[in-house]
């Protein structure tokens, strides 16, 4: 067995109710690793074929939730879930932190492949070497504190009852969808803890679409053990030793950013990204330190980093909310881009949003949107039900609550921003489209593109991944390096040059940067791109159409000192054409022959001559 793995994974059947182990041969692993590569594998293995009518929120989808190698081992362990989106109807790899992805290796298991849909609300019970399914029907329609105190106790009487002593060890680990995911918003997140989620790719949802409300976990045997013991001691002193040395990082989080991006650099989403610039010093990184944060450094197994930060609002009408710190994104999305510039405010929204279940980044957009369309008069108060201003925390909240339920037009948001947008175009009899800030499906992580100090221009277009502002991409080489981390299952945000040496001392398998960025990274990025192009069934995407940029980001910037900068359409359009030409795809943006013979992937070529004739 190799190194670094529990050695198996646990499938699944939630149709039939069957469990059984599934392993991959030490090629298949060598050459996917696990999480984000394993996954497109797994995916294209058993659904290319008839990827474009594959519903991703019907049983025939796959759920998966997979560890890497480096899981446990490596600082900043996290847990992947993938499977086929329901946002891009194309395959995303999306990575949560938390100690789950450690209990799972520890309970024997390297990952998870759900199939089918349960009859019934059900979870998974995960002990050594052991799954059952159980019944959640008490805590479906549950948001997150009910959820978590509801299944952590049942998990420890569970233990106890099997004689493994309860008592003296700590709680499971879980991830789980809220109520957002159990009504099939397709921007609902895998949450873990009462705040930590997988936001991109909508696979809350497809938790929810299979009625699994939750996995529980808890692994009694040590984490798998490695190659060179003694080499990984002296590798982890000295990685550890680098990431002390982020000091900002570690004090600040990313919070700090939520005055910085928008004042500094006029990148951030201000009002559904009508503006990149604020310069309000009430709000961001200090201004949520000491009179809301209860723990400083919170991290998760074997991070020195500890970035994230505890926050809760200790006065006043929101008193009692509490969430993680918020990071970056959060303040920027449920911050200025919904005209909220008071922390108490943000804080509790997060918190809202966090217990829903809903995606920060993407719902977040999709609030902005609803409210812009309101500011315009397109979409009114008999629409709504109730005004819808910027700045009211509690009409975003009513509305997400609305959509969560489904309720009224909050089914149609439900949808995310790009369905919704067409949707409401027809609806209403005007183009609302080039209002929803989207990249195929996927709202756009936080970080814009017109005063050209923050992401590059083709950063979201060109990217496997769309919207997700993790994996932007840049020169067809760099960028298959984030696509490691994510398949190694450790944070990119510590990431260090001896990560090459850590994976040889942890599998024995020689690897080195260059060999990922131009082979292995860059097969599992033509597997995500080509299924991405087949799409379906209810959208496909065109690249000479959709490898592009929201139309908001060719609007002149309004405000501050960029004002007058946007996107340049021709900068982007070079760009775009050397980076087909540095990946290895034609002029149209497909795949071409050539270059996937040469990653091995004859079946994905012949899979896309549908796309090349089209």
């Amino acid at each position: 067995m190799v190194r670094g793995y529990a050695g198996k994974f646990l499938e699944v059947d939630l149709s039939s109710g069957g469990i059984k182990d599934v392993t991959f041969s030490d090629d298949i692993l060598r050459n996917f690793v696990g999480g984000r590569g394993l996954a497109t594998k797994i995916l294209w293995d058993r659904l290319g074929s008839r990827w474009e009518e594959i519903d991703p929120l019907g049983p025939e989808n796959i759920f998966l939730v997979l560890t890497g190698p480096l899981t446990g081992i490596y600082p900043g362990s996290r847990v992947c879930v993938s499977g086929k989106s329901p946002q891009s109807n194309g395959i995303i790899g999306s990575t949560l932190s938390g100690e789950f992805g450690n209990e799972l290796k520890c309970a024997g298991y390297d990952g998870i492949i759900a199939t089918g849909k349960a009859e019934k609300p059900v979870y998974l019970f995960i002990t050594d070497d052991n799954a059952e399914i159980r019944s959640a029907e008490h805590v479906w329609g549950k948001e997150a504190p009910e959820t978590i105190r509801t299944l952590t106790k049942e998990g420890l009487e569970l233990l106890k009852r099997a004689g493994r002593g309860a008592e003296k060890i700590k709680e499971p680990a879980m991830i789980y969808c809220g109520p957002a995911g159990e009504s099939r918003v397709r921007t609902a997140a895998v949450m873990q803890k009462i705040s930590h989620a997988a936001g991109y790719g909508g696979y809350g949802a497809v938790m929810g679409s299979k009625n699994l409300k939750a996995i529980v976990v808890k692994g009694r045997k040590p984490l798998p053990s490695v190659t060179s013991p003694e080499t990984v001691k002296i590798l982890l002193r000295e990685v550890e030793r680098q990431l002390l040395e982020r000091d900002r990082l570690r004090r600040w989080g990313t919070g700090y950013g939520g005055y910085e991006v928008g004042a500094r650099q006029s990148s951030e989403p201000v009002r559904n990204w009508q503006e990149e610039w604020h310069d309000e010093k009430r709000f961001g990184g200090p201004k949520f330190d000491f009179r809301y944060w209860v723990k400083r450094y919170w991290s998760d197994f074997n991070c020195p980093v500890a970035c994230m930060k505890v926050a809760v609002v200790k006065t006043g009408p929101y008193k009692g909310a509490i969430t993680d710190d918020p990071d970056y994104e959060m303040q920027a999305y449920l911050g200025p881009n919904l005209g909220i510039f008071d922390p108490d405010k943000c804080i509790y929204l997060s918190a809202l949003i966090d217990y829903l279940g809903f995606s920060g980044i993407n719902g977040g957009n999709t609030l902005a949107f609803a409210a812009e369309l309101y500011q315009r008069g397109i979409l009114t108060k008999e629409d709504l039900g109730f005004e819808l201003n910027w700045g009211d925390v509690e009409a975003f909240e009513r509305l997400a609550r609305m959509i969560v339920k489904r309720e009224g037009i909050g089914d149609i948001l439900a949808e995310g921003t790009y369905r919704a947008a067409l949707k409401i175009s027809e609806m209403k009899g005007v183009d609302v489209t080039k209002y929803a800030v989207h990249v195929k499906g996927v709202e756009v992580g936080a970080h814009g593109t017109r005063s050209g100090l923050d992401f590059n221009p083709i950063a979201y277009a060109c990217s496997p991944q769309c919207g997700d502002h993790t994996s932007g991409v840049y020169d067809a080489y760099n960028d298959a390096r984030i696509v490691f981390f994510d398949s190694a299952v450790v944070c990119s945000m510590c990431g260090s040059p001896l990560i090459w040496d850590f994976y040889k001392a942890v599998t024995g398998w020689d690897l080195t940067d260059a060999d990922w960025c131009r082979v292995l990274g860059r097969r599992i990025m033509h597997i995500q791109r080509a299924v991405l192009l087949l799409g379906g069934p209810d959208i496909f995407w065109r690249p000479e159409i959709h490898d592009d940029n929201p139309p908001r980001f060719y609007e002149p910037l309004p405000s501050g000192p960029y004002k007058g900068k946007t996107t340049d359409r021709k900068t982007f359009e070079d760009m775009r054409k050397q980076y087909y030409e540095a990946i290895g795809w034609d002029e149209r943006g497909i795949p071409k022959s050539s270059v996937l013979r040469e990653l091995g992937l004859e079946d994905v070529d012949k899979a896309l001559d549908k796309v090349r004739k089209q």
